[in-house]
């Protein structure tokens, strides 16, 4: 496909015209756009970008919502991959002499208490705080005075400094340092990091100022997001934390301004990726990033994710210092996310060889789509919800064992799922305070939970999701929850679908779920009235109903 992908200077080049592949600027390897393209037939929609080396890459692949594509002018929200430009703009001020790393939080912004007062801002930007909950889910309404009230209430999970749990909440309350310092967190952002030879890289995905462009829709659930930007705020639930928004290409390229001095002072720079916590397998946390060795793509590299939750997009960052290079995706399907992608194609672009394609599959025959549909149900009670879409199949799963029988993932093993499920259980019996909040605030929504039941676990947008059916004396629901290994909340929905999988053809009458990153991941045979399920979790067969 392509002798050297990155080796090899730009040149004028298209996508291959076709449903769903999008469109790809004049500076792109023609062959490189190519195999890019095919991700979008194993379901990937989105943006690619990558900036260095020789080259300025950028390729729009899928739908953007239901009828237009996705273009290199479309719009992402980044999520966690803002708080890369919260630290910037903490360690620009640094650099200025408005505020030191050593400084406590407390003594940085008035009326905040409890134990984030006492935590260090080299601390909030390193995940040692120890800042243990949420103070606000997405899209909740939240002011600057009810984010402080709220931040100065969570509970410290270790003495500070001494180990890393990731927090939402010290990210937003170094942008609440930021806003402190400068007068608005907002304006310094848009006019001092955000903004690089007098252009703007993107802007906000809710509120102003905003990114500017068309914005994709994200899929959550299997629907399109109901989270499109239009949230009236107040923001600081996701301020500092997963707030910023723009294009694959504006990401690339402000990544590599960032790293190459352009962005802050290169002195500042330094500081980004000498101030670490090392996770002693070869990583490290640094402010806003995670530093990895060259196990991973052969050569070192600084990366940041984000993504999932109720916008239904996902975005990877990478750089690679030793090429002077960045790679940027976003997505917004589920199929096959960005961080799918990045897994599969980064070790050949940081190697300059020809990039992976997904694994084929046959032509869906509509006839042969359309016998397989109807109920399956386990001996043990299980379900699958089969009907037949335009490529393939898609199976809702009911019950554990349903939803057990289709997982696969190249980054959880089944010990991780029974880690997360008990974890799960751990918080909805009520064994920790962040759990009997939890049971409150969800009784609030739903009335008196009577009994709670897994419901399987499956990974989606990138993260364990573990389904529960709650009880109560008028009801049941379904919902998720997305923990994080201490047990903390990353996600959460209530009144959810039952997880949905697709399956492909792959011939002779056999089906695939996974096409990425999972060796064999599922694969699901019919035959006179039996659907017979076979991956990691072993194998499950399910009776027409």
């Amino acid at each position: 496909m392509i002798a050297a992908a990155l080796l090899a200077g730009g040149c004028m080049t298209s996508v291959e015209e076709g449903p769903g592949r999008g469109e790809a600027p004049p500076d792109c390897d023609p062959e490189l756009a190519s195999a890019l393209a095919a991700w979008a037939d194993a379901g990937f929609a989105g943006a690619v970008a990558i900036d260095g080396n020789g080259m300025d890459c950028r390729v729009a692949l899928g739908n953007a919502d239901e009828s237009t594509p996705n273009t290199d002018d479309t719009v992402f929200g980044i999520g966690s991959v803002s708080k890369g430009f919260t630290a910037a703009a903490i360690l620009d001020l640094a650099q200025d002499g408005a505020l030191s790393l050593g400084d406590k939080a407390g003594a940085l912004l008035p009326g905040l208490s409890g134990p984030a007062a006492d935590v260090t801002v080299e601390q909030l930007l390193l995940h040692t705080s120890g800042l243990e909950g949420e103070h606000g889910r997405d899209h909740q309404p939240l002011d600057r005075d009810e984010a402080i009230a709220a931040i100065s209430g969570l509970a410290s999970a270790f003495e500070p400094g001494s180990d890393f749990l990731y927090s939402n909440a010290g990210y937003s309350l170094l942008a609440l340092i930021v806003d402190e310092t400068t007068g608005s967190y907002r304006d310094y952002l848009a006019e001092e990091i955000l903004v690089l030879d007098g252009e703007r890289f993107g802007g906000f995905w809710d509120g102003e100022p905003a990114a500017p462009g068309p914005r994709a829709v994200g899929t959550v659930d299997g629907a399109p997001s109901t989270e499109n930007g239009d949230f009236a705020g107040p923001f600081w639930a996701m301020e500092g934390n997963g707030d910023l928004a723009m294009t694959a290409g504006q990401l690339a390229d402000w990544m590599k301004a960032l790293f190459e001095g352009e962005v802050v002072d290169p002195a500042a720079v330094e500081v980004l990726t000498s101030t670490r916590f090392d996770y002693g397998d070869g990583s490290a946390e640094i402010p806003g990033w995670v530093s990895v060795g060259p196990d991973m793509f052969g050569t070192p590299l600084i990366t940041a994710s984000g993504g999932g939750g109720d916008t239904g997009h996902n975005a990877v960052a990478v750089w690679l210092p030793e090429l002077e290079m960045s790679i940027a995706v976003t997505s917004n399907s589920e199929e096959v996310i960005a961080g799918d992608l990045v897994e599969a194609i980064g070790p050949a672009l940081a190697a300059g060889e020809p990039i992976p394609m997904p694994e084929g599959h046959a032509e869906a025959d509509p006839e042969e789509l359309q016998s397989r549909v109807g109920t399956y149900t386990l001996e043990s009670g299980g379900s699958y919800a089969v009907t037949a879409g335009e490529d393939g199949l898609e199976v809702a799963a009911e019950g554990a064992d349903a939803v057990a029988a289709m997982f696969a993932s190249a980054d959880f093993t089944v010990e991780d799922v029974a880690a997360h499920e008990d974890l799960v259980l751990a918080l909805l019996n009520g064994e920790t305070e962040a759990g009997r909040e939890e049971i409150e605030a969800v009784e609030g929504d739903i009335g008196e939970i009577e009994a709670v039941e897994l419901a399987g676990t499956a990974e989606e947008q990138g993260e364990l999701r573990t389904y529960v059916r709650f009880t109560t004396a008028g009801a049941e629901l379904l919902g998720w929850y997305a923990l994080d290994e201490r047990g903390g909340i990353g996600g959460v929905m209530l009144d959810a679908s039952p997880p949905a999988f697709t399956l492909v053809p792959t011939g002779e009458g056999e089906y695939r779920r996974d096409l990425v990153g999972v060796g064999d991941g599922v694969r699901v045979v019919f035959a006179e009235g039996l659907m017979t399920v076979t991956g990691p979790a072993g194998t499950a067969e399910a009776r027409l109903s």
